[in-house]
C-alpha cells in the first residue's frame, strides 16, 4: 500500500493521532493535544469532529467499545501509527536539512 497518499499531515491531524495512541473521546482529545502542543495548539470541537470524520474514511483511527455510552472514544489504527512513522521520518529529515544550513 502507498502510504505517502497520506503525506504531509496536517498539524491538526498529526496531534489527533499522536493523542490517540491510547483510546480516547473527544474532550480528552482537545486536552491532550493541548498538553502535547504545550498549550501552542487548541483545537475547537468543530475542526476536531471534522478531522475525526476524516480519519474515520482513511482507516487511520477507528472507534473503540467503551463503558460510557454517551461518549464516541478512537484510538489511532495501526494503519494510523505506520501514516505517523512515516510523517516522523519525513519531518525528521526536513530538520536535519535546516541543521546542514545552519537553520
Amino acid at each position: 500500500m502507498n502510504l505517502s497518499k497520506y503525506l504531509p499531515l496536517t498539524e491538526t491531524t498529526w496531534y489527533i493521532l499522536v493523542a490517540l495512541l491510547e483510546p480516547g473521546h473527544g474532550y480528552f482529545i482537545m486536552q491532550k493535544v493541548e498538553q502535547l502542543s504545550d498549550g501552542k495548539v487548541r483545537i475547537a470541537a468543530g475542526t476536531m469532529y471534522g478531522a475525526i470524520e476524516n480519519l474515520l474514511k482513511q482507516k487511520l483511527i477507528v472507534l473503540v467499545k467503551s463503558e460510557d455510552r454517551r461518549r464516541k472514544v478512537y484510538q489511532t489504527t495501526d494503519l494510523g501509527r505506520e501514516v505517523l512513522e512515516l510523517e516522523a521520518q519525513r519531518l525528521r529529515y526536513l530538520v536535519q536539512i535546516a541543521e546542514t544550513y545552519g537553520l
